[in-house]
Protein backbone atom coordinates (compact mmCIF):
# COMPACT_ATOMS: atom_id res chain seq x y z
CA UNK A 1 0.00 0.00 0.00
CA UNK A 2 2.75 2.39 1.02
CA UNK A 3 4.63 1.51 -2.18
CA UNK A 4 1.57 2.36 -4.30
CA UNK A 5 1.20 5.71 -2.54
CA UNK A 6 4.86 6.52 -3.17
CA UNK A 7 4.44 5.67 -6.86
CA UNK A 8 1.39 7.93 -7.10
CA UNK A 9 3.29 10.78 -5.44
CA UNK A 10 6.22 10.37 -7.83
CA UNK A 11 3.91 10.25 -10.85
CA UNK A 12 2.10 13.39 -9.64
CA UNK A 13 5.40 15.21 -9.11
CA UNK A 14 6.62 14.26 -12.57
CA UNK A 15 3.36 15.46 -14.13
CA UNK A 16 3.61 18.76 -12.23
CA UNK A 17 7.22 19.25 -13.37
CA UNK A 18 6.20 18.48 -16.95
CA UNK A 19 3.52 21.20 -16.80
CA UNK A 20 5.99 23.69 -15.36
CA UNK A 21 8.52 22.86 -18.04
CA UNK A 22 5.92 23.30 -20.76
CA UNK A 23 4.93 26.68 -19.37
CA UNK A 24 8.54 27.69 -19.20
CA UNK A 25 9.07 26.64 -22.82
CA UNK A 26 6.09 28.76 -23.92
CA UNK A 27 7.67 31.81 -22.30
CA UNK A 28 11.01 31.00 -23.92
CA UNK A 29 9.35 30.71 -27.32
CA UNK A 30 7.83 34.19 -27.13
CA UNK A 31 9.95 36.56 -29.19
CA UNK A 32 9.90 40.32 -28.64
CA UNK A 33 10.02 42.53 -31.73
CA UNK A 34 10.39 46.30 -31.46
CA UNK A 35 8.42 48.01 -34.22
CA UNK A 36 8.52 51.71 -35.06
CA UNK A 37 5.64 53.24 -37.04
CA UNK A 38 6.34 56.47 -38.90
CA UNK A 39 3.13 58.00 -37.49
CA UNK A 40 -0.08 56.89 -35.76
CA UNK A 41 -2.73 56.65 -38.47
CA UNK A 42 -6.01 54.92 -39.35
CA UNK A 43 -4.19 54.40 -42.67
CA UNK A 44 -2.44 51.51 -40.88
CA UNK A 45 -5.63 49.82 -39.68
CA UNK A 46 -4.48 46.23 -40.40
CA UNK A 47 -1.52 46.69 -38.05
CA UNK A 48 -3.76 47.63 -35.12
CA UNK A 49 -6.09 44.75 -36.00
CA UNK A 50 -3.15 42.34 -35.76
CA UNK A 51 -2.39 43.74 -32.31
CA UNK A 52 -5.93 43.93 -30.91
CA UNK A 53 -7.07 40.56 -32.29
CA UNK A 54 -4.03 38.72 -30.93
CA UNK A 55 -2.63 37.67 -34.31
CA UNK A 56 0.95 38.43 -33.22
CA UNK A 57 0.43 36.52 -29.98
CA UNK A 58 -0.82 33.52 -31.96
CA UNK A 59 2.52 33.54 -33.76
CA UNK A 60 4.44 33.65 -30.46
CA UNK A 61 5.41 37.30 -30.84
CA UNK A 62 5.39 40.13 -28.33
CA UNK A 63 5.27 43.30 -30.44
CA UNK A 64 6.41 46.53 -28.79
CA UNK A 65 4.99 49.32 -30.95
CA UNK A 66 6.32 52.88 -30.77
CA UNK A 67 5.56 55.89 -32.95
CA UNK A 68 8.79 57.34 -34.33
CA UNK A 69 7.24 60.42 -35.97
CA UNK A 70 8.69 60.99 -39.42
CA UNK A 71 10.58 59.08 -42.10
CA UNK A 72 14.01 60.42 -41.19
CA UNK A 73 13.61 59.67 -37.49
CA UNK A 74 12.18 56.23 -38.17
CA UNK A 75 15.06 55.22 -40.43
CA UNK A 76 17.66 56.69 -38.07
CA UNK A 77 16.17 54.69 -35.20
CA UNK A 78 16.22 51.50 -37.29
CA UNK A 79 19.82 51.97 -38.40
CA UNK A 80 20.87 52.68 -34.79
CA UNK A 81 19.19 49.43 -33.61
CA UNK A 82 16.62 51.32 -31.57
CA UNK A 83 13.92 49.25 -33.29
CA UNK A 84 13.96 45.93 -35.15
CA UNK A 85 11.31 46.68 -37.79
CA UNK A 86 10.22 49.97 -39.32
CA UNK A 87 6.84 50.77 -40.86
CA UNK A 88 7.67 53.60 -43.25
CA UNK A 89 7.68 54.51 -46.93
CA UNK A 90 9.86 52.42 -49.23
CA UNK A 91 11.61 55.55 -50.47
CA UNK A 92 13.53 55.69 -47.19
CA UNK A 93 15.14 52.31 -47.90
CA UNK A 94 16.17 53.64 -51.31
CA UNK A 95 17.73 56.76 -49.78
CA UNK A 96 19.78 54.57 -47.43
CA UNK A 97 20.89 52.35 -50.30
CA UNK A 98 21.89 55.38 -52.40
CA UNK A 99 24.18 56.46 -49.59
CA UNK A 100 26.12 53.21 -49.93
CA UNK A 101 24.91 51.37 -46.83
CA UNK A 102 26.89 48.22 -45.99
CA UNK A 103 23.80 46.73 -44.37
CA UNK A 104 20.90 47.72 -46.67
CA UNK A 105 17.33 48.00 -45.44
CA UNK A 106 15.09 45.37 -47.00
CA UNK A 107 11.34 45.72 -47.66
CA UNK A 108 9.58 42.49 -46.68
CA UNK A 109 5.84 43.19 -46.19
CA UNK A 110 3.61 45.89 -47.64
CA UNK A 111 0.80 47.42 -45.57
CA UNK A 112 -0.59 50.25 -47.73
CA UNK A 113 -0.51 50.52 -51.51
CA UNK A 114 -1.59 54.09 -52.27
CA UNK A 115 -0.84 57.55 -51.03
CA UNK A 116 -3.08 58.37 -48.07
CA UNK A 117 -3.54 62.11 -48.57
CA UNK A 118 -6.37 64.15 -50.08
CA UNK A 119 -6.74 67.47 -51.85
CA UNK A 120 -8.78 69.80 -49.65
CA UNK A 121 -10.13 73.17 -50.81
CA UNK A 122 -11.05 76.10 -48.61
CA UNK A 123 -14.23 76.78 -50.55
CA UNK A 124 -16.83 74.25 -51.65
CA UNK A 125 -16.42 73.40 -55.33
CA UNK A 126 -19.37 71.96 -57.22
CA UNK A 127 -17.46 70.66 -60.23
CA UNK A 128 -13.72 70.42 -59.62
CA UNK A 129 -11.16 70.69 -62.38
CA UNK A 130 -7.44 70.43 -61.68
CA UNK A 131 -6.91 73.59 -63.74
CA UNK A 132 -8.47 75.48 -60.81
CA UNK A 133 -5.22 75.00 -58.89
CA UNK A 134 -3.28 77.23 -61.29
CA UNK A 135 -2.56 80.60 -59.71
CA UNK A 136 -3.61 79.33 -56.27
CA UNK A 137 -1.67 79.05 -53.01
CA UNK A 138 -1.10 75.39 -52.20
CA UNK A 139 0.04 73.98 -48.85
CA UNK A 140 2.07 70.90 -49.69
CA UNK A 141 4.09 68.37 -47.71
CA UNK A 142 7.79 68.15 -46.87
CA UNK A 143 10.18 68.06 -49.85
CA UNK A 144 11.58 64.58 -50.48
CA UNK A 145 8.83 62.82 -48.53
CA UNK A 146 6.50 60.41 -50.25
CA UNK A 147 3.34 62.53 -49.74
CA UNK A 148 4.93 65.52 -51.48
CA UNK A 149 6.35 63.39 -54.30
CA UNK A 150 3.01 61.63 -54.87
CA UNK A 151 1.24 64.99 -54.74
CA UNK A 152 3.54 66.57 -57.32
CA UNK A 153 3.28 63.46 -59.50
CA UNK A 154 -0.52 63.79 -59.53
CA UNK A 155 -0.37 67.51 -60.29
CA UNK A 156 2.01 67.01 -63.22
CA UNK A 157 -0.21 64.22 -64.50
CA UNK A 158 -2.91 66.89 -64.87
CA UNK A 159 -0.59 69.35 -66.61
CA UNK A 160 0.23 71.47 -63.56
CA UNK A 161 3.80 72.50 -62.75
CA UNK A 162 3.65 72.80 -58.94
CA UNK A 163 6.70 75.07 -58.82
CA UNK A 164 5.60 77.50 -61.53
CA UNK A 165 1.82 77.31 -61.90
CA UNK A 166 1.02 77.93 -58.24
CA UNK A 167 2.50 79.30 -55.05
CA UNK A 168 3.73 76.10 -53.40
CA UNK A 169 4.35 76.27 -49.65
CA UNK A 170 6.30 73.32 -48.27
CA UNK A 171 8.35 74.76 -45.43
CA UNK A 172 5.75 74.11 -42.72
CA UNK A 173 6.28 71.19 -40.33
CA UNK A 174 3.96 68.24 -40.96
CA UNK A 175 2.29 68.64 -37.55
CA UNK A 176 1.48 72.31 -38.28
CA UNK A 177 0.13 72.09 -41.85
CA UNK A 178 -3.51 71.57 -40.83
CA UNK A 179 -3.48 74.41 -38.29
CA UNK A 180 -1.85 76.73 -40.85
CA UNK A 181 -4.64 76.03 -43.31
CA UNK A 182 -7.31 76.38 -40.61
CA UNK A 183 -5.89 79.78 -39.66
CA UNK A 184 -6.19 81.06 -43.24
CA UNK A 185 -3.03 80.09 -45.11
CA UNK A 186 -3.55 78.67 -48.59
CA UNK A 187 -6.43 78.05 -50.98
CA UNK A 188 -5.76 74.30 -51.16
CA UNK A 189 -3.96 71.86 -48.91
CA UNK A 190 -2.75 68.26 -49.03
CA UNK A 191 -4.05 66.55 -45.90
CA UNK A 192 -4.14 63.08 -44.39
CA UNK A 193 -7.01 61.53 -42.52
CA UNK A 194 -8.66 61.98 -40.12
CA UNK A 195 -7.92 65.70 -40.46
CA UNK A 196 -9.47 65.91 -43.93
CA UNK A 197 -12.76 64.44 -42.69
CA UNK A 198 -12.71 66.55 -39.51
CA UNK A 199 -12.29 69.69 -41.64
CA UNK A 200 -15.26 68.62 -43.75
CA UNK A 201 -17.39 68.09 -40.65
CA UNK A 202 -16.40 71.51 -39.30
CA UNK A 203 -16.79 73.29 -42.62
CA UNK A 204 -13.12 74.32 -42.55
CA UNK A 205 -12.38 72.57 -45.85
CA UNK A 206 -13.78 70.26 -48.50
CA UNK A 207 -12.25 67.03 -49.84
CA UNK A 208 -12.27 67.32 -53.65
CA UNK A 209 -9.75 64.70 -54.84
CA UNK A 210 -7.60 61.80 -53.69
CA UNK A 211 -3.86 61.79 -54.29
CA UNK A 212 -3.97 58.06 -53.61
CA UNK A 213 -6.21 57.47 -56.60
CA UNK A 214 -4.31 59.91 -58.83
CA UNK A 215 -0.79 58.60 -58.15
CA UNK A 216 -1.67 54.90 -58.50
CA UNK A 217 -0.42 51.86 -56.61
CA UNK A 218 2.85 52.29 -54.73
CA UNK A 219 4.70 50.46 -51.95
CA UNK A 220 3.62 53.43 -49.86
CA UNK A 221 4.02 52.05 -46.34
CA UNK A 222 6.07 48.90 -45.89
CA UNK A 223 7.61 46.88 -43.10
CA UNK A 224 11.37 46.77 -43.46
CA UNK A 225 14.44 45.80 -41.51
CA UNK A 226 18.18 45.70 -41.91
CA UNK A 227 19.43 42.83 -44.03
CA UNK A 228 21.52 41.50 -41.13
CA UNK A 229 18.51 41.42 -38.77
CA UNK A 230 16.39 39.54 -41.30
CA UNK A 231 19.16 36.98 -41.85
CA UNK A 232 19.58 36.41 -38.11
CA UNK A 233 15.82 36.42 -37.32
CA UNK A 234 14.31 34.72 -40.34
CA UNK A 235 11.69 32.82 -38.35
CA UNK A 236 10.50 35.91 -36.45
CA UNK A 237 10.16 37.94 -39.66
CA UNK A 238 8.07 35.13 -41.15
CA UNK A 239 5.80 34.99 -38.11
CA UNK A 240 5.40 38.78 -38.19
CA UNK A 241 4.43 38.70 -41.87
CA UNK A 242 1.97 35.85 -41.23
CA UNK A 243 0.18 37.95 -38.61
CA UNK A 244 0.06 41.02 -40.85
CA UNK A 245 -1.40 39.07 -43.77
CA UNK A 246 -4.01 37.51 -41.50
CA UNK A 247 -4.97 41.04 -40.42
CA UNK A 248 -5.12 42.19 -44.05
CA UNK A 249 -7.62 39.45 -44.86
CA UNK A 250 -9.59 40.27 -41.69
CA UNK A 251 -9.87 43.94 -42.72
CA UNK A 252 -10.86 42.91 -46.24
CA UNK A 253 -13.79 40.79 -45.08
CA UNK A 254 -14.98 42.52 -41.88
CA UNK A 255 -17.54 45.29 -41.59
CA UNK A 256 -16.57 48.91 -41.10
CA UNK A 257 -17.99 48.75 -37.57
CA UNK A 258 -15.96 45.66 -36.69
CA UNK A 259 -12.76 47.27 -37.94
CA UNK A 260 -13.58 50.44 -35.99
CA UNK A 261 -14.08 48.48 -32.79
CA UNK A 262 -10.80 46.63 -33.33
CA UNK A 263 -8.66 49.75 -33.82
CA UNK A 264 -10.53 52.16 -31.52
CA UNK A 265 -8.15 51.58 -28.55
CA UNK A 266 -5.38 53.15 -30.64
CA UNK A 267 -7.47 56.24 -31.48
CA UNK A 268 -9.27 57.11 -28.27
CA UNK A 269 -9.32 60.85 -29.04
CA UNK A 270 -11.07 60.43 -32.39
CA UNK A 271 -14.85 60.29 -32.71
CA UNK A 272 -16.08 56.83 -33.69
CA UNK A 273 -18.09 58.20 -36.63
CA UNK A 274 -14.93 59.84 -38.00
CA UNK A 275 -13.02 56.56 -37.66
CA UNK A 276 -15.69 54.74 -39.66
CA UNK A 277 -15.73 57.37 -42.42
CA UNK A 278 -11.93 57.23 -42.75
CA UNK A 279 -11.81 53.41 -42.80
CA UNK A 280 -14.48 53.36 -45.50
CA UNK A 281 -12.71 56.01 -47.57
CA UNK A 282 -9.39 54.18 -47.48
CA UNK A 283 -10.93 50.79 -48.14
CA UNK A 284 -13.05 52.01 -51.08
CA UNK A 285 -10.02 53.51 -52.83
CA UNK A 286 -7.94 50.38 -52.16
CA UNK A 287 -5.36 51.91 -49.85
CA UNK A 288 -5.09 48.82 -47.63
CA UNK A 289 -2.93 46.24 -49.41
CA UNK A 290 -4.72 42.89 -49.83
CA UNK A 291 -1.46 41.00 -49.32
CA UNK A 292 2.08 41.82 -48.15
CA UNK A 293 3.79 41.44 -51.55
CA UNK A 294 5.74 44.44 -52.89
CA UNK A 295 5.34 43.75 -56.60
CA UNK A 296 7.58 44.99 -59.39
CA UNK A 297 4.97 47.23 -61.04
CA UNK A 298 4.30 49.10 -57.79
CA UNK A 299 8.04 49.42 -57.19
CA UNK A 300 8.62 50.83 -60.67
CA UNK A 301 5.78 53.31 -60.17
CA UNK A 302 7.49 54.44 -56.97
CA UNK A 303 10.75 54.96 -58.86
CA UNK A 304 8.91 56.98 -61.53
CA UNK A 305 7.39 59.19 -58.85
CA UNK A 306 10.81 59.75 -57.23
CA UNK A 307 12.48 60.49 -60.56
CA UNK A 308 9.76 62.98 -61.46
CA UNK A 309 10.40 64.70 -58.11
CA UNK A 310 14.16 64.82 -58.75
CA UNK A 311 14.88 62.68 -55.67
CA UNK A 312 16.39 59.58 -57.30
CA UNK A 313 19.96 59.34 -58.56
CA UNK A 314 19.43 56.00 -60.32
CA UNK A 315 16.74 53.34 -60.38
CA UNK A 316 17.01 51.08 -57.33
CA UNK A 317 16.72 47.35 -58.03
CA UNK A 318 13.61 45.58 -56.75
CA UNK A 319 15.69 42.40 -56.52
CA UNK A 320 18.14 44.03 -54.10
CA UNK A 321 15.82 45.96 -51.78
CA UNK A 322 12.72 43.73 -51.72
CA UNK A 323 12.37 40.21 -50.31
CA UNK A 324 8.93 38.82 -51.07
CA UNK A 325 9.64 35.31 -49.78
CA UNK A 326 8.04 36.04 -46.38
CA UNK A 327 4.93 37.48 -48.04
CA UNK A 328 4.64 34.52 -50.39
CA UNK A 329 4.91 32.08 -47.48
CA UNK A 330 2.32 34.06 -45.50
CA UNK A 331 -0.14 33.85 -48.38
CA UNK A 332 0.38 30.08 -48.65
CA UNK A 333 -0.21 29.71 -44.91
CA UNK A 334 -3.77 31.03 -45.30
CA UNK A 335 -4.69 29.06 -48.39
Amino acid sequence: MRKKIMILIIVSLLSFLTILTACGNDDDETTTLRVGEVTRSIFYAPQYVALSQGFFEDEGLDVELTTTWGGDKTMTTLLADGIDIALVGSETSIYVYQQGADDPVINFAQLTQTDGSFLVSREAIGSFDWEMLKGSTFLGQRKGGMPQMAGEFALKKHGIDPHNDMELIQNIEFANIASAFASGTGDFVQLFEPTATVFEKEGTGHVIASFGIESGHLPYTVYMSKSSFITENNDSIQKYTNAIHRAQKWVETSSIGEIKDAIKPYFEDIDEEIIEIVIDRYRVQGSYAADPIVDVDEWNNLLDVMIEAGELEERASHDILVDNSFAENAIKSLE
